[in-house]
């Protein structure tokens, strides 16, 4: 099944990720997202790959997700993929990377996100720009999915 897992920041995603992905056959893959730019984003790294250990074989790709997409995967998150590209210059790229990915979807797949627009608009255009494109990625997904749940407080609460 292919399963969107949104919310908000610390909110389980992840782990609701991983626990989804448990029933997958073997074979499970991972493809990881984040680039360890600083010292909090190389311990949160760790953290997760202490999280999977050996569950999952880990792909790292920060651009080409729908290049590294691959049967049993997490893919693990949208909105840092998204943050690649903004920050490498490749913004006008992230709806046709998308659109790759979403046509080569394969069926034991669990995608996570963030909900990042539900609160106050941001000062600059920058900000604004990535906060209307994560909406629109996640729209998106959302509708090429077979379930979607949005994780509040840590409960996985089903919405499609």
């Amino acid at each position: 099944m292919r399963t969107l897992v949104t919310g908000g920041v610390k909110s389980g995603k992840s782990r609701r990720a991983l626990e989804l992905a448990a029933a997958f056959a073997d074979g499970r893959r991972f493809l990881a997202t984040a680039t360890a730019f600083d010292d909090e984003m190389r311990d949160r790294i760790a953290r997760h790959r202490a999280e999977r250990a050996e569950a999952f074989a880990t792909v790292e790709e920060p651009f080409a997700i729908d290049e590294a997409l691959g049967d049993r995967m997490v893919v693990d998150c949208i909105p840092m993929w998204l943050n690649n590209l903004f920050y490498a210059g490749r913004e006008g790229e992230w709806e046709d990377i998308l659109g790759r990915f979403i046509e080569r979807m394969p069926p034991d797949l669990v995608v996570v996100t963030n909900e990042t627009g539900m609160g106050v608009i941001p000062a600059d255009p920058l900000s604004r720009r990535y906060g209307v494109a994560l909406g629109m990625a996640n729209a998106r997904l959302a509708a090429a999915v077979d379930r979607v749940e949005l994780m509040v407080a840590g409960i996985p609460l089903r919405i499609k």
